[in-house]
């Protein structure tokens, strides 16, 4: 089984790139951030058309969250139960066993900003209900644009860095908080290349000076870690014309 995400930075711009990907890529689930739609705008047929289910939740201009599989979707969630939002960040639902969670984590903005505060807020809402999830749901999946970098060696200049937003000690405070509810990182369980990101600006060339940051990750309960055989980053679709400035991160479970 195959479970990933990917940041599409607008769904209406990026939906042939997102079809010819599960073309060459036929995972069982997957988890989408910024779709940047309205749920009447959303493409189902299309989707529906390349063999996958699909639950959605989505506004205007900004945000948006979609959940695609081939197997059936069990009690859908949308957003955090309990948390007052107008924002479109949180999908979940149960695919052949497993809870999947996708999540669009708050940008944050800027330390000491109100849209700071809000992503602190967000974040202890989301380990609230994840304490809850987990207990109903051992074998659990959290994925998405976490909007941080848990590591030094998940920024390309550490220096330059520190303290910015995705980057705060508060931020990877909260990172290892969802650590410490039993979520392990599926990607840090195996050896991976040195300068690993899944996001590069669009400006000053970052992509082709490989100047990224990891922020896009896949966490998995104790309970599915003994199933994960491989974590990837796949970083073609970031050499698309017009692409997103997110690659797709895949998680492979064994059956």
């Amino acid at each position: 089984m195959q479970i990933a995400t990917w940041n599409v930075n607008s769904l209406a711009v990026r939906l042939p790139q997102l079809l010819d990907w599960l073309q060459a890529n036929p995972v069982d689930a997957l988890v989408l951030q910024e779709t940047k739609l309205t749920d009447d705008k959303f493409p189902q047929a299309e989707i529906e058309a390349a063999g996958y289910q699909v639950s959605f939740h989505g506004q205007k201009t900004y945000n948006g969250v979609a959940l695609l599989s081939r197997g059936p979707q069990e009690a859908v969630v949308k957003n955090i139960p309990g948390f007052a939002d107008e924002q479109a960040r949180v999908i979940a639902a149960t695919v052949a066993g497993v809870r999947v969670i996708g999540g669009y984590f708050p940008n944050g903005q800027a330390p000491g900003s109100e849209k700071f505060a809000y992503k602190m807020a967000w974040l202890d809402a989301l380990q609230a209900w994840l304490r809850q999830e987990l207990a109903a749901h051992p074998q659990l999946v959290l994925l998405g644009d976490y909007n941080i970098a848990p590591e030094d060696r998940d920024v390309y200049d550490p220096v330059a860095w520190a303290g910015q937003i995705h980057c705060t000690d508060e931020e990877r405070t909260h990172f290892r908080t969802l650590l410490g509810l039993g979520l392990v990182d599926a990607f840090r369980l195996f050896e991976q290349p040195p300068k690993s990101w899944s996001w590069w600006d669009y400006r000053n060339l970052a992509f082709r000076k490989n100047q990224g940051l990891r922020i896009d990750h896949i966490l998995v309960s104790a309970a599915l870690q003994p199933r994960v055989s491989a974590c990837v980053i796949d970083k073609l679709p970031r050499k698309n014309e017009r692409p997103s400035d997110h690659a797709p991160v895949v998680v492979t479970l064994k059956d």
